[in-house]
């Protein structure tokens, strides 16, 4: 059972595409959740969530308009909750280069000031959601996200005798989520050109019900202290613009700001604390207390070879244009025809 009996969910960020994915998963399949708290600033999302999740058919979904910068809301919001989902974030990259102040108080401060409302309040689990942008960061988003990685996982130290464990899930590009690049592609396609800022660009993949699916995985098993990096194909850049618009002009226009030709998961200097766990790696922190937690509940962890990284670009299993034509119909547009 991934949820005790009327278990307390809390999402921040839970109007987004991640939120409301992981609400739908909840409501259909977890009646054990009494009460799901979805946690977000923007007040037209939440009613639209409202219009889809009416209060007469799902009595047990709240909606608290707060902001993650602000500690005393997030600290009202948490009385009773069990298990918190931190997905909200900044996540723009030229945006963040451009202001990168706001994305400090957002996805740093907002993530100490959760920390610490959790540590005031009765929460038992929380999971934050990062990015393959945290791994190495060339940019202020993936900078901020690390830090963010950072806290939660050191959370892990000020708990005391509380029933307490902080953990965070890190994966690639969300396939269909707002702002990425199936959608924009999808959309630019109409006009005859596609914009490729490089063709050797490469990124992994993911789709929102593998994200979902992972996070609930994490809630059930996380021990505490643990990144957990699903095992997920990557696919070119190029590709992806072939497979939506076959016709298209592909048209280069250089990378953006803060921008990698290929992301990575685990680098070189954490494949030291890197252990392969089924479906998914997971790094921990360099202290034997974490890995004797793992011994103690009878799960044997493999480390992973001396040298080794997760990188978009030597992933060993990639999409085919075809595979990634066949995601776009599953995932985002069951009407989809290449252009």
């Amino acid at each position: 059972m991934v949820f005790q009996p009327n278990t307390q969910i809390l999402i921040t960020g839970g109007t987004g595409s991640f939120g409301k994915s992981f609400l739908k998963e909840i409501v259909n399949n977890y009646p054990e959740v009494s009460r799901i708290v979805i946690y977000s600033r923007d007040e037209v999302k939440q009613w639209e969530l409202k219009l889809k999740f009416p209060k007469e058919k799902y009595p047990q979904i709240r909606f608290f308009l707060g902001d993650v910068r602000d500690k005393s809301r997030l600290k009202l919001a948490l009385e009773g909750i069990d298990v918190v989902v931190h997905a909200a974030a900044l996540k723009q990259v030229p945006t963040a280069e451009y202001n990168p102040i706001e994305f400090i108080k957002t996805n740093v401060n907002g993530a100490q000031n959760l920390i610490e409302s959790c540590v005031e309040t009765k929460v038992k689990t929380l999971i934050a959601l990062s990015t393959d942008k945290a791994a190495a960061p060339v940019n202020l988003y993936g900078a901020s996200k690390l830090c963010s990685d950072k806290l939660f996982i050191a959370a892990n130290n000020i708990v005391g005798n509380r029933e307490l464990k902080f953990s965070v899930v890190r994966y690639g590009n969300v396939m269909g989520s707002r702002g990425s690049v199936i959608p924009f592609f999808l959309e630019v396609s109409k006009k005859g050109v596609i914009p490729i800022t490089d063709l050797r660009m490469t990124r992994f993949n993911i789709s929102l019900d593998d994200g979902v699916k992972m996070v609930t995985s994490a809630i059930k098993n996380s021990l505490g202290g643990e990144i957990f990096v699903p095992k997920i194909p990557s696919y070119k850049v190029v590709d992806v613009a072939e497979a939506i618009g076959p016709s298209c002009e592909k048209k280069i226009v250089g990378i953006r700001p803060g921008e990698k030709i290929h992301e990575e998961m685990i680098t070189i200097s954490d494949s030291t604390n890197t252990f392969n766990l089924n479906d998914n790696y997971i790094i921990l922190p360099n202290d034997d207390l974490y890995k004797k937690r793992y011994q103690r509940s009878g799960i044997e962890l493999t480390p992973v070879e001396e040298g080794f990284s997760y990188n978009s670009g030597t992933n060993d299993d990639f999409l085919s244009i075809e595979q990634i034509r066949k995601l776009i119909v599953e995932n985002i547009d069951k009407q989809f025809k290449p252009v």
